[in-house]
């Protein structure tokens, strides 16, 4: 029963991440484009605020959901009396996902600090560029998130 709590929470954490980054990189962005940029970008820094705490959240629970199901399937193999050998799908999925957590990292304390500071000093120009760095980093750690589903998916 715990095994399978985690496991539904550490898929609901991926879809929220996952998901808010197709939401605002395919539908609030293209949409948030037709305001003026004062506008677009206190409400582009506004939602990823509040959608960048969320994953805070939800990274946590990913990494820590992740290591404890692998730590239990190793522990219960190990004491049936057989090796445990890593699967590969498994690799993969804790690699790439230790390198999503990475990107957010960048994203959340580089990237947004500085759309933070631009959006305090009205400096739209700064706030757009940022935005722009953001979302080429979100389009990368979105293409990384899909990689790791299609591999949960194909190699299951």
């Amino acid at each position: 029963m715990i095994y399978a709590t985690l496991k539904l929470l550490h898929i609901l954490s991926i879809v929220v991440w996952i998901g808010g980054m197709v939401f605002a990189h395919f539908f609030l962005r293209p949409a948030a484009m037709q305001l003026e940029p004062p506008q677009r970008v206190r409400l582009m820094h506004a939602t990823l605020q509040r959608f960048f705490s969320a994953v805070s959240g939800v990274v946590v629970l990913v990494l820590v959901s992740g290591l404890w199901m692998m730590g239990r399937v190793a522990k219960e193999t190990v004491q049936a009396g057989l090796g445990f050998n890593m699967p590969l799908n498994w690799t993969l999925m804790t690699v790439l996902g230790l390198v999503m957590m990475a990107i957010f990292g960048h994203i959340r304390f580089a990237l947004f600090k500085r759309l933070s500071k631009a959006v305090a000093s009205t400096d739209w120009p700064a706030g757009g560029a940022a935005l722009a760095s953001i979302r080429t980093w979100v389009g990368i750690n979105l293409a990384i998130g899909v990689v790791v589903i299609a591999i949960a998916v194909m190699m299951a």
